[in-house]
């Protein structure tokens, strides 16, 4: 790298001296990115690293020197540059020049016309001077239109000069591809565009029409002789009359058909019908106005009219014999319309006076068409097929997805873990099942039954389980409407029948009795007297009952309707002692007479109840064996009662808790006579 040179001498070899210190000979970097942006520097340096001399003149500085118009005091001004050049086809971008013409076409084989007029629109390019003919569609023309020339510079002699927009003007005749052309007009633009260019435009023409499509325009001339009914005069004088009659259509015999309303208009002015249809909200159909548009319809056709294409061609005077006329519209009648048959029944108030004034018909009484909605038709379940129970396969005709019947989830909850167990002998000939026994175990919260067989050594016979848990039909009962055997069916003697297999109950557990004691409502005199005789098998007659007091309960009871078969059942199903016994030593007339209170009165139910629940919750107390005898010591005349001051001193000295809620309810329950209380119904509650 040669150094800078002294001043004075030239720059020439020998003359410069080279700076050995200086390693580095390449170009500075001018390139870069700026903000992810490929951007151009100005070098700083130069070859070898040297400073550049460079203008420290400020960036608004340059801009002030590079736009300041320098002032000569001497010598010729500096021309201005030239302006900006715009092509032509920038600068008439999109504007073209519409002019409208046409031109004569001569039809050499044709009698209707000898020639015709053909329109078209003449287009002017201004960007390249190119041209273009285009006709407007006509439809059902039968000529080939549209693009007749397309976009292309045309020549207008033959020198090869072509049309400039210099030579179009209006009111002249132009030759294209030997065709003459008629300019008669132009738009806005195209006038606007040559005024301002000095072009004077002629005044414009009308268009030529064509002939022969003048000729098309005209009516038809019909030669047919006049009649002697003067339609105008009807026009004029029934003019917006219009009767209206409101009618149905009854379908309802074909499959999916109903029954649809309507409103027929007849209009007098021109005897002609028109249908419309009654929409309903959400009725679920399109808002079709119409069914039927305004026409004449025929009545009755003639006989070589039937196969007339009706859909094809309009129906003529010529093909009919009668039209539908007024008379044949009438409140409470049918009538067939394009193959449907309308019932009629009401009108409007017009068409009403309409009537009474024309046809002297005063009575046009609304008809009631409105049809009762036949009872729903209870849906008929299929024969039970023996699979499962007949709820379980009831709910597959309800239901495509069947989901399991609904339970009482009250009387599960209440009856939560309650059985009744019951012991049962089998009804068979065969010698060996007669010393067979089944435990029966009767499921109170879901009225389910199940079987056991308890084994039993060198019988031959495998015990356990002989039906699962499962619901049993009474034999009585028909499959489509099964009837299950409940708690009540169940008592000592009963016969039970499970799918086709004799039961006999010979016994129960002493629940059974607790549970029939106080359900006793809810089973028969036979079932209780069943009871009532397995008690007195068990347990010896009550010990306070004197002879005479014996005798006149016997006394009573021989007087009841019912005593003979009571006393055969007596008879036959206990084996020693009197039949008169109740439950818990109680006369069995007591108990019945008891359950006949419980059934009429409602408060002797509501204390039945609360003895039993205080039996249930003091079973244990200590006094319950000598209650009795304390109540008894102070009552001298045997009447039942004592006096209060008593009663709560006795109740003391027994340690009874007075104070309890339920104690206080059942002596407010009890008779009260003369300051006395009756005690029996509590001597009750603590003798379970």
């Amino acid at each position: 790298m040669v150094s800078n040179p002294v001043h004075g001498l030239p720059f020439l070899p020998g003359t410069s001296f080279k700076d050995s210190t200086k390693t580095a000979f390449h170009r500075s970097q001018t390139l870069g990115y700026r903000n992810g942006y490929a951007v151009v520097r100005r070098p700083t340096v130069g070859i070898g690293g040297e400073r550049l001399q460079v203008n420290q003149l400020s960036q608004a500085e340059l801009d002030e020197l590079a736009n300041k118009a320098p002032v000569l005091t001497y010598g010729q001004p500096k021309q201005a540059p030239p302006a900006e050049f715009i092509p032509a086809h920038v600068a008439f971008d999109k504007k073209v020049l519409k002019f409208d013409a046409y031109f004569q076409e001569d039809v050499p084989m044709s009698a209707e016309e000898h020639y015709r007029i053909r329109q078209v629109n003449i287009y002017y390019y201004l960007e390249d001077d190119s041209m273009s003919v285009m006709e407007p569609v006509v439809e059902n023309s039968g000529i080939l239109q549209g693009k007749l020339i397309k976009r292309q510079r045309l020549t207008k002699n033959d020198r090869g000069d072509h049309y400039h927009w210099k030579d179009l003007n209006r009111g002249i005749n132009i030759t294209i591809y030997g065709k003459t052309f008629r300019i008669v007009d132009c738009d806005r633009f195209t006038q606007v565009f040559l005024e301002s260019q000095g072009i004077e435009l002629n005044p414009p023409e009308k268009m030529a029409l064509d002939p022969y499509t003048e000729l098309r325009k005209q009516p038809l001339r019909k030669y047919v002789t006049p009649s002697d009914f003067d339609q105008l005069k009807q026009f004029l004088t029934f003019d917006k009359q219009v009767l209206r009659f409101y009618a149905i259509w009854d379908d309802t015999d074909s499959m999916f058909g109903e029954c649809r309303t309507y409103i027929i208009h007849y209009y007098l002015m021109d005897d002609t019908v028109e249908i419309r249809e009654v929409h309903e909200r959400n009725d679920g159909r399109d808002p079709f106005p119409l069914l039927m548009n305004r026409q004449r319809m025929p009545k009755i056709l003639v006989e070589n009219a039937k196969n007339f294409p009706q859909c094809v061609l309009e129906i003529s005077d010529q093909e009919v014999l009668e039209w539908y006329t007024a008379k044949d519209f009438i409140v409470g009648k049918s009538l067939t319309i394009l193959g449907r048959t309308f019932f009629i029944y009401d009108c409007d108030p017009f068409t009403r006076q309409y009537y009474k004034e024309k046809f002297g018909l005063s009575d046009l009484p609304r008809i009631d068409v409105s049809k009762k909605e036949p009872p729903p038709v209870k849906p008929e379940l299929p024969p039970y097929n023996g699979y499962g129970l007949i709820e379980d396969s009831a709910q597959n005709c309800f239901v495509l997805i069947p989901k399991a019947p609904k339970k009482d989830v009250i009387k599960m909850l209440v009856n939560d873990n309650k059985v009744l167990r019951y012991l049962a002998a089998l009804e068979s000939p065969i010698p060996e099942d007669k010393d067979r026994r089944f435990v029966f175990s009767y499921f109170l919260a879901s009225d389910m039954i199940s079987i056991f067989e308890p084994p039993v050594r060198n019988s031959g016979i495998i015990g356990g389980k002989y039906l699962g848990r499962t619901k049993v039909v009474k034999p009585s009962s028909t499959a489509d409407n099964p009837i299950y055997y409940g708690p009540t069916d169940f008592f000592i003697g009963a016969v039970i029948e499970v799918f086709g297999h004799r039961f006999v109950i010979l016994d129960t557990d002493d629940y059974v009795l607790k549970y029939m004691e106080s359900n006793a409502a809810q089973y028969s005199p036979e079932a209780l007297l069943s009871i009532q005789n397995r008690v007195q098998r068990q347990e010896a007659p009550a010990p306070g009952l004197e002879k005479e007091k014996q005798q006149e309960i016997e006394n009573v009871v021989t007087q009841l309707p019912d005593y003979p078969k009571l006393s055969e059942q007596g008879t036959a199903y206990a084996g020693s002692g009197s039949p008169f016994t109740g439950t818990k030593g109680r006369p069995w007339i007591m108990d019945q007479e008891l359950s006949k209170q419980t059934k009429e009165d409602p408060g002797v139910q509501e204390l039945e109840a609360l003895i039993d629940t205080i039996q249930k919750q003091l079973k244990d107390h200590p006094c319950k064996d000598n209650i009795r005898e304390a109540f008894q010591t102070y009552d001298k005349e045997a009447s039942g009662y004592v006096d209060k001051e008593m009663f709560f001193k006795v109740c003391d000295s027994l340690n009874l808790p007075i104070d309890d809620s339920l104690i206080k309810e059942l002596i407010r329950l009890c008779p009260h006579r003369e300051d006395k209380i009756n005690y029996h119904h509590l001597v009750r509650a603590f003798s379970s």
